[in-house]
């Protein structure tokens, strides 16, 4: 049993003590929100390697650790993604500097995600403050499409596969006008762009639909082996795709002499969150990673049980992760990793976990938790970590290089989030860098 530097003596003796099994029935199907009933269990420490060696210097951890923990996700929770493309091919689609108003640019920008041209497309919206300098960029995938997130007339609807939804005018899984800036609530555009921001986004269904089938739609068929009909047990699932998808992205917006390519962030939300931070923890190019309420697979400990278990998340959505993943539904202690050293494969980039009180399913103390026992990585690495050894109260975000925020409310995007965004991205991302 190993006890991480930064633990205190309270946080030990709930969270670090030898594995009893015997607390959480075989067959969890009761939801946990009580944290008398989390189970007692072990963490692994990401400095120690397989061997059980130390890992005590940045070097070590660079050149041997990262890669093992990589490789241990990958084969183990969200599957081994292809290469990026040699080249990117893409085509501006639609371009204006008289967006809202005359106050931004509007570019939308077709990328090719594969050699055949039939073959999947990303369809990015870019919105970019009016300047001469290259500008810092979130970049976040979108759940209906670009349409949604603004009401701007000029913007495209969406041609993929769309979840059905009577609010957002949605029918046949086809995009109708109606759905126009029905999203628009979780893109305060313009706060953005006045805060010097741009806005990157696109709908995760032009990379692989929501749905399970086998694979057998969106960007998987393109790059199976012959005679091959669906991933490996080892080989990605929809989030590695989600995640392999930003990163073409992040292709396009690094060629772009009006991005900075450098302070480029990756944000997401719920099962986009976890995306964010699988996109950020593989593709080191990302300035910043922000979750916003990831919960379980994302920044949430999944040997706490808590919410949404290892067992409840593979059987309501058993394309988000690898086949692989199946194993620990109901037996989280024989992974071999755990969320936490997900959140310390982003160091020493800037980190932002974000909960909401109300959101319990997602279980925003686990959510603290991993960034807490994340901390000692980054402090290998020369920058601080968390900084707080106790869960913040609501609303006291700690907005260190890995910082955690919790607001009142429930599962969602609010204008309050996005301030914190835009102050985390401030301090660590536009400031830090000049």
């Amino acid at each position: 049993m190993r006890c991480y530097p930064r633990v205190s003596a309270p946080l030990f003796c709930l969270f670090l003590v030898t594995t009893v099994t015997s607390m959480l029935p075989a067959q969890q199907e009761v939801v946990i929100y009580d944290e008398a009933k989390v189970p007692q269990f072990t963490l692994p420490d990401p400095l120690v390697g397989p061997n059980g060696e130390k890992i005590e210097t940045a070097e070590a951890w660079n050149s041997k650790q990262r890669p093992y923990l990589i490789q241990l996700f990958e084969t183990q929770v969200y599957g081994k993604a292809p290469a990026a493309p040699g080249k990117i091919s893409y085509k501006v689609t639609e371009s204006s500097d008289e967006a809202f108003g005359g106050k931004a640019r509007r570019r939308q920008v077709a990328i090719q995600l594969t050699d055949d041209p039939e073959g999947p497309v990303l369809n990015l919206l870019v919105y970019l403050p009016k300047t001469d300098k290259p500008v810092p960029t979130f970049l976040m995938l979108s759940f209906y499409g670009n349409a949604t997130v603004t009401d701007d007339p000029a913007v495209m609807l969406p041609t993929s596969w769309l979840r059905d939804n009577k609010d957002k005018g949605i029918s046949g899984h086809k995009a109708s006008e109606k759905m126009r800036g029905t999203s628009s609530g979780r893109w305060p555009i313009e706060t953005i762009l006045d805060r010097g921001y741009g806005v990157a986004t696109a709908y995760y269904g032009d990379i692989d639909p929501d749905f399970d089938d086998g694979f057998q739609n969106g960007i998987h068929p393109y790059f199976n082996a012959e005679g091959q009909t669906k991933p490996k047990a080892d080989e990605w699932g929809s989030i590695a795709a989600w995640s392999w998808g930003m990163s073409r992205a992040l292709d396009y917006l690094q060629e772009s002499e009006e991005v900075d390519g450098e302070k480029v962030i990756s944000l997401g939300h719920s099962r986009l969150g976890k995306t964010a931070l699988w996109a950020g923890a593989t593709d080191t190019r990302f300035a910043a990673v922000i979750s916003n309420n990831s919960g379980c697979g994302g920044a949430a400990l999944s040997r706490r049980r808590y919410g949404e278990s290892v067992q409840k998340i593979n059987k309501s959505f058993p394309h988000w992760f690898c086949d692989n993943f199946v194993q620990y539904s109901h037996n989280e202690d024989a992974c071999p990793v755990d969320q936490h050293e997900l959140i310390a494969l982003i160091a020493p980039r800037p980190c932002l976990i974000c909960s909401a009180e109300e959101d319990r399913w997602a279980d925003p103390h686990g959510e603290f938790l991993s960034g807490h026992y994340a901390s000692p990585v980054y402090e290998l690495l020369g920058v601080e970590g968390m900084g707080v050894e106790k869960m913040p109260a609501i609303n006291e975000p700690v907005l260190s290089r890995l910082g955690y925020v919790i607001r009142p409310g429930k599962h969602d995007v609010t204008t309050l989030d996005w301030q914190r965004y835009m102050d985390f991205a401030d301090r660590h991302v536009t400031k830090a860098a000049d």
